[in-house]
């Protein structure tokens, strides 16, 4: 559906001040969201958009408009807990991040927003254990990489019904690429038409915060952003597809493209429920950060894109050399690299969580001479040791890495010499599978035999989209890969594909 541009009310434009009772529209059309959360506060988030698909969104381009929002300890909201007001500003596309604090540990909550005369949907969230909790077990839901035109986020509205204390995503929530039939793109929504906004790349600040507006106005990933707070991570498709740091994979000269990084990050916080102080400074935003599930585990949510340095050899899967295997090549950068080594020094956790951006395990596509790829920790190999060594150095022995990009679902095993399968294994990684991008993809693909062969340390492999639940216990990690047979038409049933287990006692995966 296209709809006809139609100013704001002439009697804002003509002197009076803005007020939320001129907001003629619904402007809660992308849902709310909750995420970061901590043992006695959690982020909650929303943004006003009466008409989600138009530059400025039917709101003026200046002033700012009051938002309530209450926080209750039950859906009637007889029990409010926390509530107050804050200013919606123009500056940041309206949109809302309130830090609700003195909440209490491990406890559900609900949540809603008001302006004018509209009220939003309600969230519902929870908040962490306390820091030194004995906790008897986590659930958490592992999704990415949700490109609008290649299928329906149907993976969300399964997840929106799991049993879960928190989503991580870990990258490409949106794909900055052109759509629509403008653009000779099929794109899976129904009948509906995209407006020609849509048709070209993303590049400035308007067509970044357009693109997050058409994924986000998708029911499923709203019910999903509704059922559960969330933890989010960027890749590339957020900015520019296998970008580095200050490099474009166009060669565009790098201070043309911070430019178009500071747009693509100031859309990205505005549209995520990170916290107020958390806001880009120009094309810099520190998104690694650290969090606590009571004694059970820490996670270090790594940020693999803003730091790192340029992809060997051109990019893409090459043969590795002298380039690649650079002892002073980093992913993460000296400083979040010292920070995460710092925080294995600290860490008192049964799991030690790394959810991040790319494939961390080597991946071999022959047994001799293959070539790897340069995007991945396998570009990066002596970044990769020296993450291994600070866990060993610190005495971690229960390593998870948790990733995406790949649009495949992975269960590996860290080996010490992946050349060695006899060798130590020092964790696990779970790669999960893209919720759309890929299309509907084979649980059993082409090439399943020959890579499993040539990578001995690889349990588990298929290409289907959907999700995974992962369930940690002071004994024991369980891995379920829920997949959908097919994305490329709504209604898609959910079925557990594989299940691993990674005991406490010693790492590993073997199938549950």
């Amino acid at each position: 559906m296209v709809v006809a541009l139609v100013p704001y009310p002439a009697r804002a434009r003509a002197g009076r001040p803005w007020r939320a009772e001129d907001i003629k529209d619904n402007p809660f059309t992308l849902g709310v969201a909750s995420g970061d959360a901590l043992p006695d506060s959690v982020v909650l988030w929303t943004r006003l958009a009466p008409r989600p698909y138009e530059p400025g969104q039917g709101l003026p381009q200046t002033g700012s408009v009051p938002v309530d929002w209450e926080v209750a300890e039950d859906e009637k909201y007889s029990r409010v807990v926390g509530r107050g007001t804050v200013q919606a500003d123009a500056r940041d596309n309206y949109s809302v991040h309130v830090d609700a604090r003195g909440l209490s540990p491990a406890r559900t909550y609900w949540y809603r927003f008001r302006t004018g005369g509209w009220t939003s949907p309600t969230g519902r969230t929870r908040t962490t254990p306390a820091t030194t909790a004995t906790v008897a077990r986590m659930r958490l839901g592992l999704t990415s990489c949700q490109q609008y035109d290649e299928g329906y986020y149907t993976a969300h509205q399964h997840l929106a019904g799991e049993d879960l204390d928190a989503v991580f995503f870990v990258g490409d929530y949106i794909y900055e690429n052109a759509i629509g039939p403008q653009a000779g793109s099929r794109v899976y929504t129904g009948d509906r038409r995209l407006p020609e906004v849509f048709g070209h790349e993303c590049v400035t600040l308007d067509d970044y915060r357009l693109r997050y507006a058409l994924h986000k106005s998708d029911p499923d990933l709203q019910a999903a952003h509704a059922a559960h707070p969330w933890y989010v991570t960027w890749d590339d498709h957020e900015v520019e597809n296998n970008y580095a740091g200050a490099v474009s994979q166009d060669a565009v000269p790098p201070a043309q493209f911070l430019q178009r990084r500071a747009a693509a990050y100031q859309a990205y916080w505005e549209n995520m429920p990170l916290r107020p102080d958390r806001r880009p400074n120009g094309s810099a935003l520190p998104l690694y950060r650290r969090f606590h599930f009571g004694r059970l585990a820490q996670f270090d949510i790594l940020d693999t894109r803003q730091y790192r340095d340029d992809q060997a050899y051109g990019d893409g899967w090459r043969q590795p050399g002298p380039e690649s295997e650079n002892p002073s090549r980093t992913l993460l950068g000296a400083q979040q690299e010292g920070w995460l080594y710092a925080g294995f020094g600290s860490s008192t956790a049964t799991w030690n969580v790394i959810p991040q951006q790319v494939a961390f395990c080597r991946r071999r596509l022959s047994a001799q001479g293959s070539p790897l790829s340069m995007d991945a920790w396998d570009g990066y190999p002596a970044n990769r040791t020296r993450l291994l060594q600070a866990a060993r150095t610190a005495g971690i022995t229960n390593l998870m890495v948790l990733s995406g990009d790949s649009h495949i679902n992975l269960a590996m095993d860290i080996k010490d010499d992946f050349d060695n399968p006899a060798s130590a294994t020092r964790g696990v990684e779970i790669l999960g599978t893209s919720t759309s991008s890929g299309a509907d993809g084979l649980e059993k693909p082409e090439d399943w035999e020959a890579l499993l062969r040539v990578n001995p340390h690889m349990k588990y492999y298929a290409k289907r989209r959907g999700h995974v639940v992962i369930t940690l216990t002071p004994t024991e990690a369980r891995a379920d890969f829920r997949t959908l047979p097919y994305v490329t038409r709504p209604g898609a049933p959910i079925t557990t594909t594989a299940s691993l287990i990674c005991p406490a006692s010693h790492p590993g995966f073997t199938p549950a």
